[in-house]
Order: C-alpha cells, then sequence, then structure tokens
C-alpha cells in the first residue's frame, strides 16, 4: 500500500508493530477464523497449500504476496489440468486460486493499486473457469446502481425441473468478505434444494471496484434491487426469498429486511450491532478501521469517525416484520451483548436468539452454522418456531428463557 494508506489511521501508525508481532506469534487467525473459512470453502485439498502460507507469513505485508504466490500457482495447475482434459482437477484449483487472490487483495485498501487491480481481474477470470466446470448453473448477476453496477453470483441447484420455481436465499458476507466466499461444492444451502444470490453489496469485492462506496443506509437498495431481479426470475419462487448474513452483514441485513418486506426470513450470525460500530473500528485489529474506511471512501479518518456515528440501527429494527434469527457468541469482542438484546428487544416480528456461551465473533461450535441454515430453510417452508432466548452452555446444555 501506498504510505499515505498506511498512515491516514492513528491506531495503525502507532500500532503497526504490535500488529506484526501478533501476526508472527498468533499466525494470519488473528482476527477472525481465517483459515477454517479457507478449508471449510475450498475443502482439505488446500490444506498443505494453506499450511505453506500461514509458515511464510510472519507480518502484515507478507500477506498479499505470499496468498498471491499460491494462488499463482493454483492458477497454473488450472490450466494444465483443464489442457490435459482433467476437468474437475482444473475446477478445484481455478476455485482455490480464486479464494487466495481474494486473501491477496484483502489486505491492499486504497484504489488505484495495480496489485490489487490485477489481482482483481485473475480472481475473476479463475473463478469464471470455475464457474464453467462447477457441474451446477451459476450465473454472474449485475444489479444497475446510481449509473455503475452491484455485482453478485446467482447459484442454482443442480437437478431442478425446467418448471420447477425453487427458495432463494440472499448471502450477505461480512465487510471482510466477498460474494465468491460460499463453499466449491456441498454447499449445505444448494444441497437442500434452495438457491443463493451471493451478493458483493455497497463497499464489498467488485462492486467497491467498481466505485461503489457504502454508506449508513445504501446495502437496503441492494436487497431491494437483488429482490427486484429475483421475483422476475422465472426459476426463483418470489415468495419464499429469505437473508443469511454474517458479521457486518448483521448491520446491513436489518436494514435490508426493515424496508424490503418481500423477504420472507432472515438470520444473522456473528454480531456487529453496536451502534456506531466503536468495538470493531477502536478495540478490535486495527485493519477492520483501515478497511472500512476504504470501504466507505473515507481517507481522513475524523471525517469517518463522524460518518461512523451513523451506523446505527436504532429505529431500524423496529420496522422488521419478518422472522428474525440471531446467533452470537458471549464473548463477541466486536459487539457487547447488551446492544444485541436491546436492538433484539425492538423486533416486533417473531425472533429467535442463540448465544453460545465462551464464544468469541468467529463461533468454534460447529452447531452453530448448520443451526442458522436449518433454522433459515424451515422458515421458507413455512414451518412454525418459538420466540425465544437460548444460551448454549460450554457443555452443549441449553437454557431456554422468553423475550
Amino acid at each position: 500500500m501506498r504510505i499515505e494508506t498506511e498512515r491516514k489511521m492513528k491506531r495503525w501508525r502507532e500500532q503497526r508493530w504490535i500488529l506484526d508481532q501478533v501476526i508472527q506469534t498468533r499466525g494470519i487467525d488473528w482476527d477472525q477464523g481465517r483459515t477454517g473459512k479457507i478449508l471449510r470453502n475450498c475443502g482439505p485439498a488446500v490444506q498443505s497449500d494453506l499450511q505453506e502460507v500461514c509458515r511464510r507469513i510472519q507480518k502484515f505485508v507478507d500477506i498479499p504476496r505470499e496468498f498471491a504466490r499460491a494462488a499463482a500457482r493454483r492458477e497454473e495447475q488450472g490450466r494444465q489440468a483443464e489442457a490435459a482434459g482433467h476437468l474437475p482437477e482444473a475446477r478445484d484449483h481455478y476455485y482455490i486460486a480464486s479464494c487466495f487472490y481474494t486473501n491477496a487483495m484483502w489486505a491492499v485498501y486504497e484504489d488505484g493499486n495495480p496489485r490489487r487491480i490485477g489481482w482483481q481481474e485473475k480472481k475473476r477470470a479463475c473463478y469464471d473457469k470455475f464457474m464453467r466446470y462447477a457441474g451446477r448453473p451459476i450465473e454472474r448477476v449485475e444489479l444497475p446502481y446510481q449509473g455503475k453496477l452491484i455485482q453478485a453470483l446467482l447459484h442454482l441447484p443442480p437437478g431442478r425441473k425446467a418448471d420447477d420455481k425453487v427458495a432463494c436465499v440472499m448471502y450477505i458476507p461480512g465487510m471482510d468478505g466477498v460474494k465468491e466466499d460460499t463453499p466449491a461444492s456441498s454447499d449445505p444451502v444448494i444441497e437442500r434444494g434452495i438457491a443463493v444470490l451471493a451478493i458483493d453489496g455497497p463497499g464489498q469485492g467488485e462492486t467497491r471496484e467498481g466505485g461503489i462506496t457504502c454508506t449508513a443506509s445504501n446495502y437496503a437498495d441492494a436487497g431491494k434491487l437483488a429482490c427486484d431481479y429475483l421475483v422476475k426470475r422465472p426459476e426463483i419462487d418470489g415468495n419464499r426469498i429469505g437473508i443469511m448474513a454474517s458479521s457486518m452483514g448483521s448491520y446491513w441485513a436489518p436494514r435490508v429486511v426493515a424496508e424490503e418486506k418481500r423477504f420472507k426470513a432472515c438470520a444473522v450470525t456473528g454480531v456487529c450491532m453496536e451502534p456506531g460500530q466503536y468495538a470493531i473500528f477502536n478495540m478490535s485489529s486495527p485493519t477492520f478501521k483501515l478497511n472500512y474506511m476504504y470501504m466507505s471512501g473515507y481517507d481522513d479518518e475524523a471525517a469517518f469517525d463522524e460518518f461512523a456515528k451513523t451506523l446505527t440501527l436504532k429505529g431500524v429494527t423496529s420496522n422488521i416484520t419478518c422472522p428474525y434469527l440471531v446467533v452470537a457468541g458471549e464473548d463477541d469482542e466486536h459487539c457487547d451483548m447488551k446492544f444485541v438484546y436491546e436492538l433484539m428487544s425492538e423486533i416486533p416480528s417473531p425472533k429467535l436468539l442463540y448465544v453460545f456461551e465462551g464464544e468469541r465473533h468467529s463461533i468454534r461450535n460447529p452447531r452453530s452454522r448448520p443451526l442458522v441454515i436449518n433454522w433459515l430453510v424451515d422458515r421458507l417452508l413455512d414451518k412454525p418456531f418459538k420466540s425465544e432466548k437460548i444460551l448454549v452452555e460450554t457443555s452443549g446444555r441449553e437454557i431456554h428463557s422468553e423475550w
């Protein structure tokens, strides 16, 4: 990154040396469960690559170089397999290459960076190759917005009969996520016969590359455009569309469903619900704030701090009318549970809160992800549920209480 980018944020200037020491000691999972997500999405075949990348990353500036190096190697392996006619192998190589290019880009928070631009082009090209050989329908979707384009990917379940209409889940990644962050295979939503529209909303991925920054509220615009698009697709049942979101998506998703009533249900995990997002921007890794400054188009930290004060869901959650699920870690370092209880108390619709005892933002308990998916699928199928709060103790015992 340019020196101007490196110095535009106070904690970044003052704590970079500490960050490098933490990475050397803790590895690339110092701020979030990065390796876990890569393994989940790419499969066990990526493990040796990931171990080598982790071994070589000893400080922050190593991240883009080492992920890009590994991505280029996989991209070349994909070309070789493709030329030999080994298309399933080529598919896997191209998907992993796309994932690694994504991670290389993540650590560069600025416009016009030639390396980031080059990695974006390679990521898209590799993912296009993956789509060609995926063995199931995947389409690129472009939603016109203010003279620019919001980018998305539509995944349709394989084996769908020509006249069948299927339910669809709009997937909103977190602030460090992108629309390509869906599993290469065995996606638990698609396996249930449900389509997935994964979106780069304002400030994210290719949409940010195309010049659309995030404001306090414009993810709601993206949600409406996505809904408009989905209800017109002949494959999609417009009466069965839901939202699944993670991390900062737990801030964006409520804004979407508070305004767009065509969504039938919403499930979020890994909460970022504090008014003003103070903890994640001022108490967590400085990467979060620097990244969000890029996502929202701010170079001046004081101006961004004023903008951050507008990132609140107060008065928004009271307009949510669809069934709502939150899955959170009791000790989430980015958002105190006080704010989750306060905001969920404002929701008038049926709601369910799962809190996992002792867990942080990246919930390690393997129950959490299937819980989110199963709940959302059941809502799209009109199955009833009870509004309540559930504390899952480390022993596995559940304590249920009413709202």
